[in-house]
C-alpha cells in the first residue's frame, strides 16, 4: 500500500534496453513513477506524449519520469522510438512490482469487475518516500500537466 510519508515498495526492473533499474538507482531524485496499462494503445499513448512534451520542465524540477507496464523491454524500446520518449520504461510482466503498488487488481470496466493495470502515479521524493499518490487517472491528456502543476506548487 502507498502512503504519503512513507517509504514505498522497493523494485528492480528491466528497461528497454535490458539494463535492470532500481529504485534505489533513482534515489536523491524526485521520481515520477507513472503505471500504464500497454504500449500503443490510445490512453496510454496521449500519456507518454505529455509527459514527454512536458519532460523539460519536469527535469528542470529535479525529477525523472519513469513509466512501468507489463510488456517486454522490446515493446518498449519500440513505443519509445516511435514516439520520442525521453523517459525511461521500465517492464513488470508478472505484475509483481504494479500490486505492491496499487496498479493492479480488481477494477470495473463496461460495468464488470475485472482483474487489471489501475493506471496511477506515485511520486517518490529525493527522500525517498512518498510525496503524492494519484491511485486513479481517467483523464491520461490532462494528467502529465497536473503532475507538473503539483511538483511546481510543492517546490520539487
Amino acid at each position: 500500500e502507498i502512503e504519503i510519508g512513507k517509504k514505498p515498495p522497493a523494485f528492480t526492473l528491466e528497461d528497454s534496453d535490458g539494463n535492470k533499474v532500481s529504485l534505489r538507482s533513482l534515489a536523491g531524485k524526485d521520481v515520477i513513477l507513472y503505471f500504464y496499462p500497454r504500449d500503443n494503445t490510445p490512453g496510454c499513448t496521449v500519456e507518454a506524449q505529455g509527459f514527454a512534451k512536458l519532460w523539460r520542465k519536469i527535469a528542470a524540477r529535479g525529477a525523472v519520469v519513469v513509466g512501468v507496464s507489463p510488456d517486454s523491454s522490446t515493446s518498449h524500446a519500440e513505443f519509445a522510438s516511435k514516439y520520442k520518449l525521453p523517459f525511461t520504461l521500465l517492464s513488470d510482466p508478472d505484475k509483481k512490482v504494479m500490486t505492491k503498488y496499487g496498479a493492479f487488481g480488481d477494477k470495473v470496466m463496461y460495468g464488470k469487475k475485472t482483474q487489471g493495470v489501475i493506471r496511477s502515479t506515485v511520486w517518490i521524493g529525493r527522500n525517498g518516500k512518498v510525496v503524492k499518490h494519484w491511485p486513479r487517472v481517467t483523464k491520461t491528456a490532462d494528467h502529465p500537466a497536473a503532475v507538473l502543476a503539483e511538483l511546481n506548487e510543492q517546490g520539487a
